[in-house]
């Protein structure tokens, strides 16, 4: 039976009064989120009973991605098609550093650094053409240094592999001129490409057997031997689409996608938001599903966590953190998982896909 909003209200209400200090210290996480006025905002939250706003930024559009430097730098960018990226420290009296893309150029939402810190790499899209490239950037100037194509379109979040970047090209056709806005999915190409980070050399690439199947997150599991991929089902008729798998799976060699049994049944809908991964197994957020899918380690299906309008997931430790609409989950593949209610500062405000966790 699918789980709608109201049924995962009335679930979570049964766990309302789990105490909230019981799993340890506050937690502190970086995070994109719209305000209930429209507003976009990126910042730190902390926990210690309700979820709150620690430091906030405004920014222009929806941000997507964020990323945390050692140093408690955070960096995020516009979700696609984006013109800013930004690079600021919450907390320091610091004028936040901006950059607007070239014309030519958009973002995808997506920004990494390097181990060192001195480059900052971007998904990006050549508007002219629809090809996707990688841009390595200044990290002080965030002014563009090299850029290598993805060899593919639509290149979503990239991640390292030791001195590799793997990319998720999600294969998805866009026009300039109409946005985001889908067409000739029937030429969809989505892949997965590893890079070399210096040169951006193409050193292989996979594919699905599922032409319509996007890959869109990623998240290494704690020993970093498998990838996990959430991917996101782009089929033209509803029943395909409902039956399609939200998880695939790379060890380096094969890519292959996670059945999800009776997924019409749990109401998925084959999207799949963010990822992530703990000792527990692998865990893929489904705002349409009103929960949080959750797989073994090896892939085997285990059951949908409920959580109303759940995106943002992030791992502290052993323990998965996911952000709903009103309410957010510790321990969230738990038994009894804590919840924490947002504060008034946060009530109505949507969390993007990704958290990162400060401790």
């Amino acid at each position: 039976m699918a789980i709608d909003r109201r049924q995962a209200l009335a679930l979570l209400g049964g766990l309302a009064a789990v105490p909230y200090a019981h799993a340890g210290a506050p937690l502190r996480l970086a995070a994109a989120w719209q305000q209930e006025d429209g507003g976009h905002r990126i910042g730190v939250l902390a926990t210690g009973g309700a979820l709150t706003v620690q430091h906030a930024l405004e920014v222009p559009t929806r941000a997507h991605g964020v990323h945390v430097l050692p140093d408690g730098t955070l960096l995020a960018a516009a979700r696609r098609p984006g013109d800013w990226l930004v690079r600021w420290h919450p907390g320091r009296r610091v004028e936040p550093l901006w950059h607007w893309i070239d014309a030519t150029r958009s973002f995808n939402g997506h920004v990494i650094a390097s181990a060192d810190g001195r480059w900052l790499y971007t998904t990006e899209t050549d508007i002219d053409t629809g090809a996707s490239l990688v841009a390595r950037r200044d990290a002080r100037s965030l002014e563009t240094d090299a850029e290598w194509p993805t060899h593919g379109i639509d290149a979503h979040e990239l991640i390292w592999d030791g001195a590799t970047l793997i990319v998720a090209n999600g294969g998805v056709p866009t026009a300039p001129e109409t946005g985001r806005v889908k067409r000739d999915l029937h030429t969809m190409d989505s892949s997965l490409v590893r890079l070399d980070g210096r040169t951006g050399r193409l050193l292989g690439q996979w594919r699905l057997e599922d032409p319509r199947l996007s890959l869109r997150h990623l998240a290494w599991n704690p020993g970093r031997t498998v990838l996990g991929i959430a991917l996101q089902a782009e089929h033209d008729d509803t029943a395909s689409k409902h039956a399609a798998p939200i998880l695939a799976l790379f060890d380096g060699q094969r890519l292959r996608a996670v059945p999800t049994p009776n997924a019409g049944g749990t109401g998925i809908h084959g999207y799949g938001g963010s990822m992530a991964a703990t000792q527990d197994g692998w865990a893929v957020s489904c705002p349409r599903a009103n929960g949080i899918a959750t797989f073994t380690p090896q892939g085997e299906w285990r059951g949908l966590v409920p959580l109303p309008e759940v995106c943002a997931l992030a791992v502290n430790g052993r323990q998965l953190w996911a952000g709903g609409l009103g309410s957010s989950l510790q321990d969230a593949l738990a038994a009894r998982p804590s919840v924490h209610p947002h504060a008034a500062s946060l009530q109505g405000a949507q969390l993007d896909n990704h958290w990162v966790g400060l401790g």
